[in-house]
């Protein structure tokens, strides 16, 4: 009997040992998501037809939060921003996925749904051919003018690719550089619409 003491307790150890391991390694594992989700990258739902034809419904998006630490936004770029709005007492977030269209110091300016930039034409290829192909201005673009605008310092001027359908800073304003989460750069979901943007 006692000679079989020793291999029962031998036994617990190497099992209570398993167990610390394994503990360890999710706690480790666990921290390492809250970090990279937190600090670096994030998927991202998108919920309405605003992005469309670049993005549709139920896609999901890889959004690098690291990216704007490390330089500044550039026109084109696709971003997330938290859009904060107060109702009384009730404060709600509302994340919106959009296009970087005029930066701070830009003028832009719409005439006939053509986007000017500083009185330059600018050229988006990411637009949709059958909404560019419509003969209504309206169908084509929802807001076909605008006056000359000058975007604040620090604030971005941001639409979605679906001029029809997009509620963006043609109609809510410029928003502040402070509110972007980060830069959608790839769709993960569905796999078959997988691709950079």
């Amino acid at each position: 009997m006692n000679s079989e003491q020793p291999s029962s307790l031998s036994s617990i150890s190497k099992g209570v040992q398993l167990v610390r391991e394994w503990v360890t390694v999710l706690v480790v594992a666990l921290v390492i998501a809250i970090t990279v989700r937190s600090l670096i990258l994030q998927q991202f739902y998108i919920s309405g037809p605003s992005m469309e034809a670049t993005m549709f419904q139920d896609n999901r998006v890889l959004v690098n939060k690291l990216s704007y630490r490390l330089h500044d936004i550039h026109r084109g770029d696709v971003v997330v921003f938290d859009r904060v709005t107060v109702d009384g007492q009730v404060v709600q977030h509302d994340d919106l996925i959009k296009r970087v269209i005029a930066l701070g110091g830009e003028t832009i300016s719409i005439k006939d749904c053509n986007v000017f930039i500083d009185g330059k034409l600018l050229k988006e290829s990411y637009l949709n051919d059958y909404d560019i192909a419509q003969t209504i201005l309206e169908d084509r673009c929802r807001v076909p003018s605008m006056d000359a605008t000058i975007v604040p310092e620090n604030q971005l001027f941001v639409m979605g690719d679906n001029r029809p359908q997009s509620f963006d800073s043609r109609m809510f304003g410029p928003i502040a550089q402070n509110i972007v989460v980060g830069r959608a750069f790839v769709i993960i979901w569905p796999f078959s619409a997988a691709k950079f943007l």
